[in-house]
C-alpha cells in the first residue's frame, strides 16, 4: 500500500468513526454528510469524496461493522474446540453483545438492515444463516438440508430484535433480555442439534 493510500484508508477510517459518534448520539436516521463534516474537522468536499450522500455513510459504517462482528466471532469459535454446535450459536450471541457495548455505532447494521432503500446486497441475516448452517453443517457432520438453515434465519431473526431490545436504553445491555435470547435459542434449536433444553445448557461456555 502507497503512503497516498494509506493516508485515504486513515481519513476514511476517521470520518467512520465520526459517523459511529453521530449514530450514537442522534441515531441513523438523522445523521447528515454536514454532520461527519462539521463534528471530523473535514471540509465538506472530503465527505463527498468519500460519501456521495448520507445513504453511502450508512453503508460503509455498517460494512465496517459487519466485518468487525466477524472478526470477534471468528476469533471466539477459535479459541478452544468446539464440542458441541450450541456453542456456535451462543459465541454469535456474545460476539454481537460484545459489539454493541463496544463498537461504535453498531446499531446501524439493524437499521440498514431493515432499511431496503440503503443497501441492496441482501439481507445480512439471510447471509449470516447461510454461513452458519454451512459451519455447523461441515463441522459436526449434520445433516446438509435446508431446515437447518431456516431454523438459523428464524433464530437469528429472533436474537436480532432481542438485542435490539437489550441495548435500546442501556448501553451495557439488559441482561435480562440477553438471557432469554439465548434461552429461546437453545430451546429452539435444540431438536435440530440433538440436543433438549437441559442437555444444551450443559454444555453453555458462557
Amino acid at each position: 500500500m502507497t503512503p497516498a493510500q494509506q493516508r485515504a484508508e486513515r481519513r476514511l477510517d476517521a470520518l467512520l468513526d465520526t459517523a459511529a459518534e453521530i449514530v450514537d448520539d442522534v441515531g441513523a436516521e438523522l445523521i447528515t454528510t454536514a454532520q461527519v463534516a462539521e463534528r471530523s474537522g473535514a471540509s465538506i468536499g472530503t465527505v463527498y469524496r468519500y460519501f456521495p450522500d448520507r445513504l453511502a455513510v450508512l453503508r460503509a459504517l455498517r460494512e465496517r461493522c459487519v466485518q468487525r462482528f466477524r472478526d470477534r466471532l471468528a476469533a471466539a469459535i477459535g479459541e478452544e474446540a468446539l464440542d458441541d454446535p450450541w456453542h456456535v450459536v451462543e459465541r454469535s450471541v456474545v460476539a454481537a453483545v460484545d459489539c454493541y457495548r463496544h463498537e461504535p455505532g453498531f446499531r446501524v447494521v439493524r437499521v440498514v438492515e431493515r432499511d431496503r432503500s440503503v443497501g441492496d446486497d441482501g439481507l445480512l441475516a439471510a447471509v449470516f444463516a447461510d454461513d452458519l448452517a454451512a459451519f455447523v453443517q461441515e463441522h459436526f457432520g449434520l445433516p446438509a438440508d435446508s431446515t437447518l438453515r431456516r431454523r438459523f434465519d428464524v433464530a437469528i431473526e429472533v436474537a436480532d430484535s432481542l438485542m435490539a431490545r437489550a441495548f435500546a436504553a442501556d448501553p451495557a445491555g439488559d441482561e435480562w433480555y440477553i438471557d432469554e435470547c439465548l434461552s429461546i435459542l437453545r430451546e429452539y434449536l435444540g431438536d435440530s442439534f440433538g440436543l433438549n433444553e437441559e442437555q444444551a445448557r450443559a454444555t453453555s461456555v458462557a
